[in-house]
């Protein structure tokens, strides 16, 4: 899978200002951990993430998707009435129909000739978006493209808390619900545009090449359900990590052959941000160099689609990605599914 002209013009993340610590999410439990003779601090030290950050309460998916799509535009070079093209990734949706885009859409004031649509797939809604819409400027179909994600974990993880101290479970029981409580809420934003609509001298960042594989013999590993009111969801963890491992190893070799690069060829890797436990198995396997990963879950948890593309607009914000860096985005999300992308900053 390689791409001719599509580049990410702008990128940008917007984080909610409300923090959840692992230790305050324990303090909630207590009744839980007194009763199982948990030990206190295990959240964080077994996803390595401290905190992370919640919407206020009530807010729509489409308000905060709208909240970064607003700051991406507000930097490009292009002016909005160019976007041809609006997806909405993420996993979370304000209802069935209509489609969240279309909310995306009115709050933004795009015009009317642009196609509105949601892509999701869990983790990688955002990263396959980049695909189609690349797709479609190298087709010459379209010129210019916005894609957002925006996701909020605050009901799940509510829920999941409410759950856990009401339910009469034991060690083993608690264990599917683990990873409802390192979930974190974030949005972000891209504009995708043809190489050609950039000014003399503007920078490009251009999509490469990527490759993808998928094992949906895994699909019943992490499974979530929209009810209205919050999202239940149940993870087996140590499963999922071994089988997300294996398919991203099989990716990689695809990915490199695709692409033509080694092991030292990227600057920097962004992967989908997990946890510390993740994050270390999957460079062990690829036998990738730790120090080029830029992490975010240590203060922002596991963002679901948002999660890879914010870490990538705060790497470059920061000045951990810059001009000129090659960089390789590996994305894993339930199901199982793999995507990993090269990119040319």
């Amino acid at each position: 899978m390689k791409f001719a002209h599509a580049c990410i013009e702008s990128i940008a993340a917007v984080l909610p200002e409300e923090v959840w610590t692992s230790a305050a999410i324990e303090q909630q439990l207590r009744p839980l951990y007194e009763r199982l003779r948990l030990p206190e601090g295990r959240l964080e030290l077994m996803s390595g993430i401290r905190e992370r950050r919640m919407w206020p309460a009530g807010t729509r998916p489409s308000t905060a998707s709208a909240a970064a799509g607003r700051k991406v535009l507000a930097q490009s070079r292009l002016a909005p009435e160019r976007i041809q093209a609006l997806a909405h990734s993420a996993v979370c949706r304000d209802m069935l129909e209509p489609a969240t885009a279309t909310f995306v859409h009115h709050a933004l004031g795009l015009g009317d000739r642009v196609q509105i649509f949601d892509l999701s797939n869990a983790c990688l809604g955002f990263m396959n978006s980049l695909v189609l819409l690349g797709g479609l400027i190298d087709a010459g179909q379209i010129r210019a493209a916005l894609v957002v994600s925006g996701e909020n974990g605050r009901p799940l993880v509510e829920r999941t808390i409410q759950h856990l101290l009401k339910a009469p479970l034991d060690r083993n029981a608690i264990k599917p619900f683990f990873a409802n409580l390192t979930i974190g809420s974030a949005a972000v934003a891209a504009v995708i545009c043809h190489e050609d609509e950039l000014p003399a001298g503007a920078p490009r960042h251009r999509l490469v090449a990527g490759s993808y594989l998928t094992n949906t013999t895994h699909s019943d590993l992490c499974q979530g359900d929209s009810s209205g009111d919050g999202l239940d969801m149940q993870t087996d963890s140590e499963q999922l990590l071994l089988a997300g491992v294996e398919v991203a190893r099989r990716t990689w070799a695809d990915f490199t052959a695709e692409t033509g690069w080694t092991k030292d060829t990227p600057d920097r890797f962004i992967c989908h941000q997990v946890g510390s436990l993740h994050r270390r198995k999957l460079y062990e396997t690829l036998s990738l160099d730790l120090a080029k990963d830029f992490s975010t879950f240590e203060t922002l948890g596991n963002t679901g689609s948002a999660a890879l593309p914010s870490a990538l607009a705060l790497a470059a914000e920061q000045g951990a990605v810059r001009s000129g860096d090659k960089v390789a985005l590996l994305g894993i999300g339930s199901g199982i599914n793999c995507l990993m992308l090269a990119l040319e900053w």
